[in-house]
């Protein structure tokens, strides 16, 4: 069976280390996308995103995103008018999945992470090394999460949040839509749309 082949979008830190989850078995990676005609490497090629309408059979991981960008990664995953079919979602082989966990489109799980059981992830997701997603918890489409990232059972997390590395997040409650946890932060109660929290217990900036 020929392999699928793969190119990743944009030329960026997500994108480096997805090369690392890569199944080379299942894909030939084919190289970079990247808006930035300036980035060059010696290692991969950096496409254009003239490709992506050249070459139709070609499937798509989408990771932009960082605490400067996340607000925006719906409409910049969006601006390649992909239809789903073409992304992808890779899945280290060191991730531990439950029982009945759902894992949507274009998502990207790095090493080490715990899904357990019923856990649910939207599309567009990224989630970094060694996080851990206890039971019936939800994350929201388009949201970033950091590594070593806690998050308690029954908690939803809403859509285009940035959790940064570290945080830990206490049971039942809910992050809501365009939020971002700082590095290192203890969240304890509901976080409010836009919100932006830190420290521990973390307290809201926006409303400082």
């Amino acid at each position: 069976m020929p392999k699928k082949k793969l190119i990743i979008f944009p030329f960026n830190g997500n994108g480096i280390e997805a090369l690392d989850c890569v199944n080379y078995d299942e894909f030939e990676f084919i190289g970079f996308i990247d808006d930035d005609v300036s980035k060059k490497s010696i290692e991969y090629t950096v496409h254009s995103r003239k490709i992506l309408s050249k070459f139709s059979e070609f499937f798509v991981l989408a990771v932009p995103g960082s605490p400067a960008s996340y607000r925006n990664r719906e409409a910049i995953i969006n601006s390649l008018d992909l239809d789903e079919n073409r992304f992808i979602s890779i899945i280290h082989p060191d991730t531990f999945l439950g029982r009945n966990v759902k894992v949507g489109y274009n998502c990207l799980i790095m090493p080490g992470v715990v899904l357990t059981s019923n856990a649910v992830i939207g599309n567009h997701v990224c989630i970094l090394p060694n996080s851990v997603i206890h039971h019936d918890s939800i994350v929201g489409d388009y949201t970033l999460v950091g590594s070593n990232v806690v998050i308690a059972g029954q908690t939803t997390i809403g859509k285009n949040c940035y959790i940064g590395s570290g945080t830990n997040i206490i049971n039942d409650i809910r992050i809501e839509d365009y939020s971002m946890l700082g590095l290192g932060s203890n969240i304890i109660k509901d976080v409010a749309i836009n919100s932006k929290m830190v420290g521990n217990p973390a307290r809201n900036l926006t409303k400082e």
